[in-house]
This record gives structure tokens, C-alpha cells and sequence, in this order.
């Protein structure tokens, strides 16, 4: 018994030793915009370029009055916001048309300016663009109804590329109806991508947690994160690592045409992480960063409300298959509860190499609490996250074949054509 504590211990422990080193080398490499460097404008031999905010939105009436202030509210002065109102039942459409009908000033002072960002739940962010004055636009702001989707396409990605089509910007930017945006949060980024250069430019967002189940939910997600995804690879043009995030995906408009716009991944449930594979893949400059809180989003209400948003997309990002599915939940049981387990199963110094793996995870959750509001001690609650994991990627397996496909917001996309038009 004891030389299998022995194996099974040191294969846990390169694996969460090797990806804590791996990160703690290749984290300093991604950069945070939201430091003073980037805090000035895009250099661009042809001025600031345009930018084309596309915001798809179906029943988020609760979030997006705000969201939409806050992304009227950049302090960059050649952007238009496109919103889009695919479907909704209640009263979305009607607040979008409100804010559109709305007078927007081209300009305000300093104190006024103050005022609005704190209105919105901002602090103040002054910076040494303007003393006096800062642009708050005059944004273009259009909506766009969707009122049936048509045959092939999942309401977000055709919402997406309806938007894209009338947008006029050099840059287009995919963002969320329930994205929260501080008003540099756009010209940071850009500035960013006009400098490295970047075609595709990811901005991660801060995640608002008010539960303890959230907390612990999405600090499971961001440590399993660290395993599927190698944020610090992602500019390597030699590897396969790439990154794409709902809540801001910053794409060069010449780039998301050569890759086939969102037509190519009309009936991709991970849209946003696809769109980063193809941009990768076609051998375009990509990038990921920080931002502190720049953006922020509340992904989620309680640890139940982490399930239910993770059960539509589980089963295909492992492409729908029931065997890739059951293999992972076993990898997921013994990767997390194994090192747990074996160090009280184990005795005298093969609890070694268990530990090792349990302080390597505790360090990552450390790292964690660097860039995220997720306090370290919830690394003792990784057991109970890890079941409610297991838990939701079996659900998701069973629920799409039980129903033969996916029901979201409301609209069922059957499982062959989800098949069919995987990236």
C-alpha cells in the first residue's frame, strides 16, 4: 500500500508543484494596464482609432441601464456603442431605447465628471490627460431589435455579428450586458494595443463576489483555470495557448474579418474563448492583461447560481463527447481530492509528497488573492468546490443528452447542430 501512496503522491505533486512554478515564471509577464504607464493615450499615426462597442443583451433588464452608463462614460473621445436587444421578454428593450432618446454632452468638467463616476458607483479616476475638462464623447449610441433568430445561429453569436456588421470602428469590442466599465478602462487597453502591437487584445475583468458560495466557487474556477489556460504563453506564436473573454474581447476589425467574423462560429456555445483560438490560430498578434477594476461583473448569485451558468457550458468544451466527460471528472477527483485524502490515508514520509502538493495549491490560491478579492483561507473549503464541479459537469453531460441539446435564455439549440458547427 505504501509504494502506491508513493506514486500516487508524487504524480500529484509535479503536477501542482510544476504549474505553481510555472506560474509564478510566467505571471510577471502579463501586463496590467491598469498601472500609471498606460494611463495616456493611443499612439496612432492616424489619431485615436475608431472603436465599435458591441453589446448583445436578452432579458438583462435588471443590469443594464448601468452597464450601458458606465460604457457611454469612457473618457475616450471616438467610440460608438451598439447595442443589441435579441429577443427579450421583458423590459430590455425599453431601457435601451430610453437611454438612446436620451442627451448625451459632448463634454464636462472635472467636477462634473466626478459626479457622474460616482454616480455610478466609481471612484474618482482623474489623470493627466485634462485638468480642466475630459471628453465624455459624444459616444454614437444605436440599438438594434431582433425579433426571430434565423436557422444556424445561437441568439448571442448572431447578435454579435448583426452588430459587427453595421459597426464603423478600426477596433471592435464584444463586451457583456452586465459588464461594468471605469471610465479609462478603454483607453488603457487600447493605448496597450496600439503599443505592443495587439490584434486581440483580452482584458480580464474583476469578478464581484458577495456570497461566500461565489467565493468559493470561482476560486475552484480560477485555480482549474491555471491548468486548461497559460495566460503568460498566450503571446507566444509558438504554442497553441490563446484566450478570449465574454466580457472584453478587443479585436482589430481587419483581423475579425480575415477570420471569418462571428459567421464562423455561429453555433459556438464558447464563443468568446473560440474567437481567441481562431485569431491565434491564424497567426495573429494576441494578448491578454490585467486590469484591477477596470471592468468588473457578478458572474454569479451564490455558488448554486455558479452551477447553473457552468451547466450550459461544460459539456461542450469537452466538444459534447460523454467519454472525454466521465474521464475528466475522474482527473478532477484525484488531481483535487487526492492530495487531501492521501495525507491523512498515508503514513510517515509518504504524506511527503501529498503535502507538497497541498502547499503548492495553498500557493495558488496565495497568487490569487494578488489579483482577485478571494481571501486565501478558501483553500480549505477545495473539497466541497471540487464536488460541486464534479457535480456540475456530470449535470451538464446528462441534462444535454436527456434533452438532446441546450436550452439558454430560454431558446433550446438542438445537439447535432451544436456539433456540427464546432470550432
Amino acid at each position: 500500500m505504501a509504494y502506491i501512496h508513493w506514486i500516487a503522491g508524487t504524480i500529484l505533486a509535479l503536477a501542482w508543484f510544476s504549474r505553481i512554478v510555472d506560474a509564478a515564471l510566467g505571471m510577471p509577464s502579463v501586463a496590467d494596464v491598469s498601472r500609471p504607464e498606460w494611463n495616456r493615450n493611443p499612439v496612432s499615426s492616424a489619431g485615436n482609432p475608431r472603436v465599435s462597442i458591441i453589446v448583445p443583451a436578452r432579458n438583462e433588464e435588471e443590469i443594464i441601464e448601468q452597464a450601458l452608463n458606465t460604457m457611454l462614460a469612457l473618457d475616450y473621445d471616438n467610440y460608438e456603442v451598439i447595442a443589441v436587444n435579441d429577443r427579450s421578454t421583458d423590459r430590455t428593450g425599453e431601457i435601451m431605447e430610453s437611454i438612446e432618446k436620451r442627451p448625451h454632452p459632448s463634454t464636462c468638467s472635472g467636477q462634473a465628471f466626478s459626479q457622474r463616476t460616482r454616480e455610478m458607483g466609481h471612484p474618482e479616476n482623474p489623470h493627466p490627460l485634462a485638468k480642466d475638462e475630459r471628453r465624455m464623447g459624444p459616444p454614437e449610441f444605436r440599438v438594434v431589435h431582433h425579433r426571430e433568430l434565423p436557422p444556424g445561429w445561437l441568439g448571442k453569436t448572431h447578435a454579435m455579428w448583426t452588430a459587427a456588421n453595421q459597426a464603423t470602428g478600426d477596433w471592435l469590442l464584444f463586451t457583456d450586458a452586465d459588464v461594468l466599465f471605469k471610465p479609462d478602462s478603454l483607453r488603457r487597453a487600447l493605448t496597450y494595443a496600439e503599443s505592443v502591437p495587439a490584434d486581440h487584445v483580452v482584458l480580464f475583468p474583476r469578478m464581484i463576489m458577495k456570497r461566500p458560495g461565489e467565493y468559493m466557487m470561482i476560486a475552484f474556477f480560477q485555480t482549474m483555470f491555471m491548468f486548461g489556460h497559460r495566460p503568460w504563453k498566450v503571446a507566444d506564436p509558438s504554442t497553441d495557448d490563446h484566450m478570449g473573454v465574454g466580457a472584453f474581447n478587443l479585436v482589430r476589425r481587419r483581423v475579425y474579418d480575415a477570420v471569418g467574423t462571428y459567421e464562423a462560429l455561429r453555433m459556438e456555445v464558447l464563443d468568446d474563448m473560440k474567437l481567441g483560438k481562431v485569431v491565434k490560430k491564424a497567426g495573429f498578434a494576441q494578448r491578454n492583461v490585467f486590469g484591477g477594476d477596470l471592468i468588473s461583473i457578478r458572474w454569479a448569485k451564490g455558488a448554486l447560481g455558479v452551477v447553473n451558468n457552468l451547466t450550459k457550458n461544460f459539456f461542450a468544451v469537452l466538444s459534447f463527447q460523454w467519454w472525454r466527460t466521465v474521464i475528466s471528472a475522474f482527473g478532477l477527483a484525484f488531481l483535487n481530492f487526492g492530495p487531501f485524502l492521501g495525507v491523512f490515508l498515508a503514513h510517515g514520509w509518504a504524506r511527503v509528497p501529498y503535502g507538497v502538493a497541498l502547499g503548492s495549491m495553498f500557493l495558488i490560491y496565495v497568487g490569487m488573492s494578488w489579483r482577485s478579492a478571494v481571501p486565501p483561507y478558501y483553500f480549505l473549503l477545495h473539497p466541497l468546490s471540487t464536488a460541486l464541479f464534479i457535480y456540475t459537469l456530470l449535470r451538464s453531460m446528462i441534462l444535454t443528452l436527456w434533452i438532446d441539446g441546450i436550452v439558454w435564455r430560454g431558446t433550446k439549440y438542438p445537439l447535432d447542430e451544436l456539433r456540427k458547427g464546432m470550432v
